[in-house]
């Protein structure tokens, strides 16, 4: 049985002609390697999008993209201009972080050359954008969150348009969520409510082992809504997502100042109003209010907290999906932590489909003899690969690696008709991440490897799972070899 199987896909393989040519993108996300955090946690923050427009100076510097152009040692929040600068210069004097602006002019990317690129960077700062992000920005941020970035949206209030433009932040930021290439149906578990919100103090919920509420910076007890907006949970759209200070007289799903989520391998957070990162001084001729430091509130620890949990200092931090946890308690030893990662000791360690590890010359190993074989046989099959793993609560790194290697006899160069999906699942068997989903379009000579940050699951015993699903004609052999998940 087994041969008659590596006979009919030498078979196919051999039909591929110019399809073993086919070089492109993966369905859903770029591959390549995540982001991740280092020992510097790298954060953007956007100027892009009219972040500056009427009385908003939502930047950390004047000096961009390096706010070190302005004051290579800040000790005081006047050492950079702008509302943003306290938050700014509390992050660069703990050692622990790069920041960088990107400028008005500029666009979002990700993948790309530019030094202000997504790829650069741990977490992206969208602090209440005014106009609207292009489809390319959309994809840009969906995927940097995918493959394990962090994101931090804050919105204003309803009919909050600066620059007068037809679109608010809110509208922005719903756009984002609903209407972009990656995923539109409700990636994160939210939606953010059209209201204005006059004032309030939302409160913080009972939580000792939230690492926002209660990080490195402080304690979190209560905000602040000058004009701001809530947000609506939705759970069953994405079990991670979780309200952690809410406005007063509303919990659960409805009346959420500041939330966080997961999307992939990356990590969101969500708050309602921009006045409490708001710290009273920028550039003149602006109307400003210290919300940062506002004493009825804890603003500044909430702020800085929030950025260190989505640069992957920090536990986790979500509800019963995702993760989000780069480790901070517990301890972690440097290891790979995968079984039988090279597949030399044949059908052990892994749970795969029949014949799917194997020693056959129909496809050839990276090293040693043994490999992976998903689909490959021209008709409607599923074959599956996982593995179930613990990735250790203390480590802040932790890598998934592998090298894939795709042939097809499929001739479409714009239609996925086999895939392989790349998924972390809970113990239930409930996915927790999409990492990636590969098709014939990625058919290429040779193994690539492929990169995924999973730090936002530390503390978590996960299923690492290959699922290779072939239509009813023409094969496509998507081929692993030497896998790792490596964490310090």
């Amino acid at each position: 049985m087994l041969g008659s199987r590596r006979s009919r896909r030498r078979l196919t393989t051999a039909l591929a002609g110019f399809g073993l040519l086919l070089t492109g993108a993966a369905v859903q996300v770029s591959s390549g390697t995540a982001a991740h955090a280092a020992t510097t946690h790298r954060v953007l923050f956007d100027n892009a999008h009219a972040e500056t427009a009427g009385n908003a100076d939502w930047i950390i510097s004047t000096s961009q993209p390096d706010p070190l152009g302005q004051n290579s040692s800040p000790s005081a929040e006047t050492d950079w201009t702008g509302a943003l600068s306290s938050w700014g210069v509390a992050l660069q004097k703990t050692g622990d972080y790069s920041l960088k602006t990107l400028p008005s002019g500029s666009s979002l990317s990700y993948g790309g050359s530019s030094s202000t690129d997504l790829s650069n960077f741990d977490t992206l700062v969208l602090p209440e954008p005014n106009t609207l992000f292009t489809s390319a920005e959309k994809t840009a941020i969906m995927n940097f969150v995918k493959n394990g970035g962090g994101l931090f949206m804050i919105s204003d209030h309803t009919g909050s348009d600066r620059n007068n433009d037809g679109y608010d932040s809110v509208q922005i930021l719903n756009d984002l969520m609903t209407n972009n290439s990656v995923d539109s149906t409700d990636p994160f578990g939210f939606s953010i409510d059209s209201l204005n919100i006059t004032s309030d103090h939302p409160a913080a919920i009972s939580d000792s082992t939230d690492p926002v509420l209660h990080g490195s910076f402080g304690t979190v007890t209560k905000s602040l809504i000058a004009n701001g907006t809530t947000a609506t949970l939705k759970p069953a759209d994405n079990s991670s997502v979780k309200g952690l200070l809410y406005r007063t007289g509303y919990s659960g799903n409805t009346g959420a100042f500041f939330l966080t989520s997961t999307f992939g391998s990356g990590r969101v957070a969500y708050w309602g109003d921009s006045s409490p990162i708001d710290d009273g001084t920028g550039q003149s001729g602006n109307t400003l209010y210290d919300g940062w430091n506002d004493s009825s509130a804890t603003n500044a620890a909430l702020a800085l907290n929030a950025t260190a949990w989505l640069a992957g200092s920090g536990t986790t931090s979500g509800g019963g999906g995702g993760g989000g946890g780069g480790g901070g308690t517990g301890t972690c030893t440097a290891a790979q932590l995968l079984g039988n990662n090279g597949f030399e000791s044949g059908n052990s360690t892994w749970s795969a489909s029949s014949g799917v590890i194997t020693n056959s010359s129909g496809e050839a190993a990276r090293s040693g003899s043994y490999y992976a074989w998903l689909d490959g046989y021209g008709t409607a099959t599923t074959d599956t690969l996982s593995q179930s793993v613990t990735i250790p609560s203390g480590c802040s790194t932790a890598t998934l690696s592998f090298y894939l290697h795709v042939d097809t006899a499929e001739t479409s160069t714009s239609t996925a008709y086999d895939t392989l999906k790349v998924q972390v699942l809970n113990s239930s068997g409930t996915v927790l991440g999409t990492l990636a989903t590969y098709s014939n379009l990625n058919a290429a000579s040779g193994y690539t490897q492929r990169s995924f940050n999973l730090s936002s699951y530390a503390g978590q015993t996960v299923t690492l799972k290959f699922t290779g699903t072939e239509g009813s004609q023409y094969q496509t052999s998507f081929v692993v070899d030497d896998t790792a998940l490596n964490v310090s």
